[in-house]
């Protein structure tokens, strides 16, 4: 239970920090409006995964017994991750942009998140099978992942919500640099993780 507890901090971190479009409109509602507007942005997540995350556990739990598919998810997933880590570890930091308009924070963000690619690449290739994993230990496990996840993802936006609105050159600065390159080793190591589970499961390892 604490490796898949430990499994979501690390994701739901990066996934935080991470440049992307959300994180971009979290700042851009926090600049133009206040840190408030840019917390709403950052609950986003908890409004829109919810469908993403029942269609993709109910799709994998019926081909839970194919451990080829799931090899080649897990494999998918792995890749996935390197990718994030690699993106992460070259990241230069978030462009500071003010976007005018009316506020409406929280409909802009569960906008952009909907239509972001990222939650349903997540949830497929490594959040959806990461939670099938667990469910063979218990609830409590799936549930220590998912929980921890996003209240590391939303967290982690509303602390840089907050920290845009009291200092603009936050996300540019070399804290978060560091951070972000951190966070890249650490998915990095973690995609190897994957990447051994799907060569298990594929029976090459």
């Amino acid at each position: 239970m604490l490796s898949f507890l430990t499994t979501g901090i690390i994701l739901g971190l990066s996934a935080g920090f991470a440049p992307g479009p959300l994180l971009a409109l979290v700042v851009s509602e926090t600049l133009e409006h206040d840190i408030k507007a840019g917390v709403k942005v950052a609950l986003a997540p908890v409004l829109t995964d919810l469908p993403i995350i029942f269609f993709t556990l109910l799709s994998l739990a019926k081909l839970s017994r194919f451990q080829n598919f799931l090899g080649s998810i897990s494999i998918i997933g792995a890749c996935f991750i390197l990718y994030l880590g690699i993106k992460n570890i070259r990241t230069k930091g978030v462009q500071m942009t003010i976007n005018s308009g009316t506020a409406k924070s929280l409909q802009k963000g569960i906008l952009v998140n909907a239509l972001s690619p990222h939650p349903y690449l997540f949830w497929f290739s490594v959040g959806g099978p990461t939670t099938i994993k667990a469910m063979d230990l218990g609830l409590p496990a799936a549930a220590s992942f998912v929980l921890s996840f996003y209240v590391l993802l939303v967290g982690t936006k509303i602390v840089l919500a907050v920290l845009v609105g009291k200092s603009r050159s936050f996300l540019q600065g070399t804290a978060y640099l560091i951070t972000m390159r951190l966070l890249g080793l650490v998915l990095i190591i973690l995609a190897g993780f994957l990447f051994r589970d799907g060569l298990h499961l594929l029976g090459l390892f």
